[in-house]
């Protein structure tokens, strides 16, 4: 994953360049059939492939659950979908994403969203290096066909292959 600057400006202050989700998302940073009981040890079990990553601390990962509890379960962005993220202060280290699809689907509080099988945490240390990330994943969530095959996913292949098909996708 590359995260250095493409080029730079204004008194050689970098500028980062916005990274793909196949890029924030490797295959490495996504475990499927997890088991949890809570949706914090769901929260929890994305942060830890963050953190063992090397992408946030393990205090990032507290206060993606403290955010949640404070500002309610809006991070249930799409049905089945739930996207804890914290601020760079707490922790993040660099822009990164990873992926939990739960063995049995737990719900975090969101009536319109809820239950929630997959679990995407976010690191960013910007506000503008995730952006095209979040759009293919708005593109998958947008097109019925790769929202089904998101869900049904069985391997890490298969995730993969839906990110690079909504990849493709934005690119015509």
């Amino acid at each position: 994953m590359t995260e250095k600057p493409d080029k730079k400006q204004d008194g050689d202050v970098p500028v980062r360049k916005q990274l793909s989700l196949s890029e924030l998302l490797p295959k490495e940073r996504m475990k499927l059939g997890v088991r949890v009981s809570t949706w914090q040890d769901a929260v929890r079990e994305a942060g830890k492939l963050l953190q063992q990553s090397g992408a946030v601390t393990s205090g990032y990962i507290d206060a993606m659950i403290k955010v949640a509890e404070e500002l309610g379960p809006y991070i249930v962005i799409a049905p089945g979908i739930a996207l804890p993220h914290a601020a760079t202060k707490d922790g993040a280290i660099q822009t990164a994403m990873s992926l939990v699809k739960l063995a049995e689907p737990i719900n975090f509080g969101n009536p319109d969203h809820d239950p929630v099988q997959l679990v995407l945490g976010l690191s960013a240390v910007d506000k503008k290096e995730h952006m095209l990330a979040l759009k293919t994943l708005a593109e998958i969530f947008l097109v019925k066909d790769l929202v089904d095959r998101f869900h049904q996913a069985e391997s890490v292949d298969s995730i993969t292959e839906v990110l690079k098909m909504a990849e493709a996708r934005l690119e015509h």
